[in-house]
């Protein structure tokens, strides 16, 4: 009895926590959804496992019980980061400098995450909240900055008040849930919603008022994500915040395939090493959609609890549940083994090298203190770190042993064998534009054995003819790499084979053929060829609007306005991205050359010098100053530009190309 009165007393706490959460204004953003309270009313032990969970903390109003941060007249001392930090009342404030670069008080309205580093939300004009780039460790409790290397000024859109560090844009659907951006456009705005300041229930199970009210009435219907029961349904359903991903819908829709609502992005160079090992932020998804436990059919919640987030055992043991003498009868390709034993990992136990992880799952810090482990849970390969030069787990622990040594250390253990061929040796002899590399991708794209994100991945990187199988593959990242692929190729390969895809069942595939036909006249369609590649460009629009705020959106845009004829609506789109991000070149250029194509050759000269004094990396302006000159028959302005852009780029053959042919007419002068 005094059991079930604690049990009573600790759920009717955790309903009084989830009323006083639900209370935001924000409640109203989204039809269809509930308060978590009801929820937990009806399933305490998963609202249980959820309490104090990352998830429940992803994002919380700021309070004395919220803040982790040192607040007490703290202080960071770093080049352009001097920060205090302080209270007033229960209250807390940051001290720092702003976006015009003057130092000012700033409150905080959110905490930002919980473990093992906390962020603080500071709102600006046009309904922002910006990531403050001094950051909490919660491990340490200390203050640390983000730019280890070096803080960005004030104006820069990487400083705490730039583009790339609003919330808005960039972290809030991910701490929130049933989350509408709301962003204006034109007025460069903000009126951002959400259901609740945390990822909740209903983030992942979709909105829930249906199933609460039918529960109420005694025959409760199921809630809207049924693709949680599949394990790639579930993967999909994670994926939509731990991939690194391209949104294309102003409202993601749980339980729909992941491309319907996101467009993942491949192992491509600068985000993953050519073998696929994780580079740059790119969470799990990448990662696992490589590994065996993917194509085998493990789902996250095979090995993490789903509402609480903690994985299912500690150690070895979490591994060990299916990989044993007695494996799991669920996964019928397991080898029964015993893997937790020196002949296996050939450590002694205790020692790092006998936990899985440390072999398997080599983890990579980002944002400083934030271990990642990388998800492809693949066999460590010494032989490709002397071979391609990607790193491998073992020189974690050995960095002083060279590969050759750790390879003869596993073939002792293991006995010598003929490793078997790495795609990443293809992808690497792709990135270094080896002989032979196209014949080996297009084996590579055709090999049906091979993750689909790694064939995608072959797509993007192959410089000749896809192969046709691509485009019918039964995978969409697959047929949307193989759409995309034909983007700038002639148009009788577009009409060749996108037609098809325009009735494609995923929406990444569809609006990717739509926009890759987008210029072909009607006359070499059908009807009901034009009126699909309709929908597709009226959902690739959509697409972009759904990321408006991001300068790549706009070019997006613009560029498709100019192929349906409209360079009015193209410049806006220009000018649009040029304010969002005046440091990137991108923009810039795009309005210029529509600019000297209507003969504004005053025009798009301001536009470039504006862009020079502003960019970190100008030679791209000073090239094209120098056609412009050139186009204005003003030579040796031409040739000032183009010297000086040959200076920034020297290994740029274009401009030698055009900088000799300006030399030459002036010597003839």
């Amino acid at each position: 009895m005094r059991r079930r009165v604690a049990l009573l007393s600790g759920l009717l706490a955790l309903l009084a926590a989830l009323s006083a959460g639900a209370a935001a204004p924000e409640a109203q953003a989204r039809p269809g959804y509930s308060a978590d309270r009801e929820c937990a009313a009806c399933h305490p032990r998963q609202a249980a496992a959820w309490a104090g969970s990352k998830h429940d903390r992803a994002m919380q109003p700021a309070s004395p019980a919220s803040v982790l941060g040192d607040f007490d007249n703290a202080r960071f001392s770093a080049p352009q980061q001097d920060t205090r930090f302080f209270r007033r009342g229960t209250r807390h404030f940051v001290h720092t400098d702003g976006p015009d670069g003057r130092p000012a008080d700033f409150p905080v309205t959110h905490s930002f995450g919980v473990h093992p580093l906390q962020q603080y939300l500071l709102p600006l004009p046009g309904g922002r909240l910006q990531a403050l780039s001094v950051a909490w460790d919660t491990l340490k409790k200390r203050w640390f900055s983000l730019y280890p290397d070096g803080a960005f000024p004030p104006g820069s859109p990487l400083h705490w008040s730039g583009r790339y560090q609003n919330w808005n844009l960039m972290c809030g659907e991910c701490h929130t849930t049933a989350f509408r951006k709301g962003y204006d456009a034109p007025n460069d705005r903000y009126s951002t919603r959400w259901v609740a300041p945390n990822v909740g229930c209903q983030a992942c199970h979709g909105p829930g008022r249906e199933h609460t009210e039918s529960a109420r009435r005694g025959k409760p219907v199921p809630t809207t994500n049924t693709a949680l029961a599949s394990a790639h349904g579930q993967v999909d359903q994670c994926a939509s915040c731990h991939a690194r991903r391209t949104r294309i819908v102003e409202d993601a829709a749980p339980g729909t395939p992941l491309l319907d609502n996101f467009i993942p992005d491949t192992l491509r160079a600068g985000l993953y090493h050519p073998d696929g090992q994780q580079l740059d932020e790119v969470f799990e998804y990448g990662s696992f959609r490589q590994s065996r436990m993917y194509q085998a059919g493990v789902a996250c919640s095979d090995c993490h609890e789903p509402h609480g987030g903690k994985t299912r055992a500690t150690g070895n043991a979490l591994c060990l549940r299916c990989h044993s003498p007695t494996p799991d009868p669920k996964f019928p390709g397991l080898v029964a083994r015993n893997y937790d034993s020196p002949e296996h990992h050939f450590h002694a136990a205790g020692q790092p090298g006998s936990q899985c992880v440390a072999c398997h799952m080599p983890s990579r810090d980002y944002m400083v203190v934030h271990g990642r482990r990388d998800h492809a849970i693949r066999i460590p390969r010494p032989d490709l770190t002397r071979k391609i030069g990607t790193p491998n787990a073992c020189q974690s622990c050995h960095p002083d042993r060279p590969a050759e040594w750790l390879e003869a250390a596993i073939d002792a253990q293991h006995g010598a064998r003929q490793r078997p061929e790495h795609y990443g040796e293809t992808l690497h002899a792709a990135r270094a534009g080896q002989p032979g590399a196209d014949a080996r991708l297009v084996a590579l794209i055709g090999d049906a054995r091979q993750p689909a994100i790694v064939r995608a991945t072959a797509i993007e990187s192959i410089a000749g003819p896809v192969p046709d199988t691509a485009f019918s593959d039964a995978d969409p990242a697959v047929r949307s790499a193989a759409a995309a692929s034909l983007g700038a190729r002639p148009a009788p390969e577009r009409l060749a084979r996108l037609p098809a895809l325009l009735a494609d069942p995923i929406r990444a595939v569809r609006i990717t053929a739509a926009r890759g036909l987008a210029d072909i006249p009607d006359a070499q369609l059908t009807a009901d060829q034009i009126r699909l590649r309709q929908r597709g460009l009226t959902e690739f629009i959509a697409a972009q609007e759904a990321m408006a705020d991001m300068p790549s959106a706009q070019i997006n845009l613009a560029q498709l306005q100019l192929e349906l004829g409209k360079p009015q609506a193209a410049a806006t789109h220009y000018r649009r991205a040029i304010a969002q991000d005046p440091v990137s070149n991108a923009a810039r250029l795009g309005l210029a050359r529509q600019l000297v194509a209507s003969r504004q050759l005053d025009a798009a000269t301001r536009l470039l010098d504006e862009g020079i004094a502003r960019s970190s990396q100008p030679g791209e302006l000073h090239f094209a100053l120098g056609l412009v000159a050139g186009q204005q028959k003003n030579w040796k302005e031409a040739a000032a530009q183009l010297q000086r852009a040959a200076e920034l780029m020297p290994d740029d053959r274009r401009i030698r190309r055009n900088l000799e042919a300006v030399r030459q007419y002036l010597r003839q002068e």
